[in-house]
């Protein structure tokens, strides 16, 4: 087997791997991946995966998913971004199928609760301790810790993280002019033009693809934000129901990999097999379009003194926007003595046992939590 060759079966390997196993959400999949990438197999170093998350912050889409296709490409060229991509999404999108099929002939979803009543706050406790890692590597100034906390009490106050993202960035550019006014600025514009959906007389599976590559194409932020697109593409128009909206967020919740994957249980219900199929392509499509143009970028900005100062910037806040969504997680997973002891367990493992396997100390939650649930 050829050098490429290899480099490419362990992306999808490694990629598949955590397809199956991420529950949590994004901040979980980030801090899995510099489990594996960064501190187990020494494929990137700290300070350009922390690039890679500000990167994929500033660009629409799913964060984790975008990261898998980043490394992937790092590690085996354009072809290790399509299978890094594919092989993340696909094991989400298969199960997710699954259970919309049996949604849509028995009416319900599976009961999952005493699965994730450990599940969760174990998840919290790997991410903290992942972030809290990071962030050590992130914080490089005084001015960088000052801009994270500012970042952290502006989210507590719901101010959006897409403005309090691009003007973290702002501010530690502008500290950068002001300590080297010779310097000059490399400027870059991105630009990228989708056309909407215009009606007409498209078929409804058409019909779902641009609806969903619509939303893939201009949505910022947590996979969750999705959620707010849908109720008004689908649910103001009257194509999906309230109660089918919110049992999409259930789904997206307890299956492995992207939380994007409920863009397919929709789509079936929109559409039978061929609109999970449609709803799928499109939320994703412009993720792979988006990383394959913006990665180049990113050794672009390392390379100018002014936007390395952005790049860092973004790196802290978005290290700050990561843990207060954790923060809004734990206040509905963390309720009782329980589930305090599985956060407190899970943080210690994690921060202790750095090379373990997080998947583990998840799956040990789950374990703890089933135990604890029966006293």
């Amino acid at each position: 087997m050829t050098p490429d060759n290899l480099r490419l079966k362990e992306v999808a390997i490694l990629f598949l791997k955590l397809g199956c196993i991420g529950f949590g959400g994004p901040a979980v999949h980030i801090a899995m991946m510099e489990q594996e990438v960064v501190r187990k197999r020494k494929w990137l170093s700290q300070e350009y995966f922390l690039d890679l998350i500000g990167a994929t912050n500033l660009i629409p889409g799913p964060n984790s998913t975008e990261m898998t296709m980043h490394i992937g490409q790092e590690r085996a060229g354009w072809k290790g971004l399509v299978v890094a991509g594919l092989c993340f999404i696909l094991p989400a999108v298969i199960i997710t199928g699954g259970i919309a099929f049996a949604y849509q002939t028995y009416g319900k979803l599976p009961e999952v609760q005493p699965f994730l009543y450990g599940v969760k706050p174990a998840i919290i406790s790997v991410v903290i301790a992942m972030m809290l890692s990071l962030s050590r590597k992130a914080l490089k100034s005084l001015e960088l810790g000052l801009i994270g906390i500012a970042a952290v009490i502006l989210a507590i106050y719901g101010v959006n993280e897409i403005y309090i993202l691009f003007g973290g960035g702002l501010i530690g550019l502008l500290i950068q002019v002001l300590k080297n006014r010779k310097s000059t600025m490399e400027s870059f514009i991105p630009l990228i033009l989708l056309p909407g959906y215009r009606g007409g007389s498209a078929d409804f599976n058409w019909k779902i693809f641009w609806i969903f590559l619509k939303i893939g194409a201009i949505l910022y932020g947590s996979g969750y934000v999705l959620f707010a697109f849908l109720d008004t593409e689908l649910v103001k128009t009257g194509l999906l129901s309230k109660q089918e909206l919110i049992d999409a967020i259930a789904v997206g919740q307890i299956t492995p990999g992207p939380v994007f994957s409920a863009a397919t249980f929709i789509g079936w219900q929109l559409g039978g097999f061929m609109g999970a199929v449609a709803a799928t392509i499109g939320i994703f499509l412009p993720s792979f379009l988006f990383v394959t143009f913006s990665t180049p970028l990113i050794l672009k900005l390392r390379e100018s003194k002014m936007m390395s100062a952005f790049l860092d910037t973004v790196n802290m806040v978005s290290i700050a926007l990561i843990i207060i969504v954790c923060i809004e997680m734990g206040k509905a997973a963390i309720v009782d003595w329980r589930t305090i002891l599985i956060a407190i367990v899970g943080f210690t493992v994690t921060s202790k046992f750095k090379r373990l396997n997080s998947a583990f100390v998840i799956l040990g939650g789950a374990g703890l939590g089933y135990v604890l649930s029966l006293i």
